[in-house]
């Protein structure tokens, strides 16, 4: 099953390290954020990733370009010119780097990537910016067993986040980023049918807009909550609270071994 990552904004609200780099390419404890989100999805046996690439995706090409031999001791004959690389430790990752526009919105984004689905039935989208402890395989389950198009994973951090309102576990109400309110918000971490591609009209359409609200409308967007650790990377204070977790060895996302 693929997982599509959105790594293509502007990152505006981190501006002093987006300026240089995409959001997803900032590191903490000296891995992009990208790498982390990836590898919460590999514990779980999730290892083939499309990325949606925009904004100066080049560098995310570098840098998986590039991985191998950065990741492994290397020895090299400068009498033949010849190298070789050993000792390294490479995850089985395979990756799909795929621009999807400078200007191009969320939703559009996610229908670009679906080209890529082929057979897939199912497949699973979160965002470029946050980490979380969420059991994706406990999540998958939970979306395969109410039959719907779609699951959000709905978290509880601060209110300038999309809101939810819900009927047990069925999503009734979706506004994006409300002014004030409380409880249960879009964490990201979706599962989602091939078919709410077809909610999606065009490069223009964010995704958490027209495409949310009709799935909400038509009962086919359903919540799994997720009582643990969330938290998104939007402001240099927020960047330094995951860097402080990583470098005490308390990094709740951190599942891997």
């Amino acid at each position: 099953m693929k997982t599509f990552i959105l790594a293509g904004g502007l990152g505006t609200r981190l501006s002093e390290e987006t300026i240089l780099r995409p959001k997803p390419m900032v590191e903490i404890g000296g891995h992009p954020m990208l790498w982390h989100i990836m590898s919460i999805y590999a514990h779980h046996g999730f290892e083939e990733f499309a990325v949606a690439l925009g904004y100066k995706g080049e560098m995310i090409k570098d840098y998986f370009l590039r991985f191998h031999t950065m990741q492994s001791d290397l020895t090299i004959d400068l009498s033949s010119g010849t190298s070789s690389l050993h000792d390294g430790v490479h995850p089985h990752w395979k990756i799909h780097l795929m621009d999807t526009g400078h200007e191009t919105q969320t939703g559009g984004r996610v229908k670009r990537l679906g080209r890529i689905l082929e057979a897939d039935r199912t497949f699973m989208l979160t965002y470029g910016d946050g980490v979380a402890n969420v059991n994706i395989r406990t999540l998958l389950d939970f979306h395969r067993s109410h039959g719907k198009l779609a699951t959000v994973t709905a978290v509880r951090p601060p209110a300038r986040f999309g809101g939810l309102v819900m009927d047990g576990d069925q999503v009734v109400s979706f506004a994006e980023k409300p002014q004030m309110g409380e409880g249960w918000i879009n964490g990201g971490f979706f599962v989602l049918d091939r078919r709410v591609l077809d909610y999606i009209d065009g490069d223009e359409m964010p995704f958490e807009s027209r495409p949310m609200e009709r799935l909400t409308q038509e009962g086919q967007l359903m919540a799994f909550r997720h009582d643990g650790f969330w938290q998104p990377m939007d402001t240099l204070r927020e960047k330094g609270y995951l860097e402080d977790l990583w470098a005490s060895g308390r990094a709740p996302w951190k599942v891997w071994a």
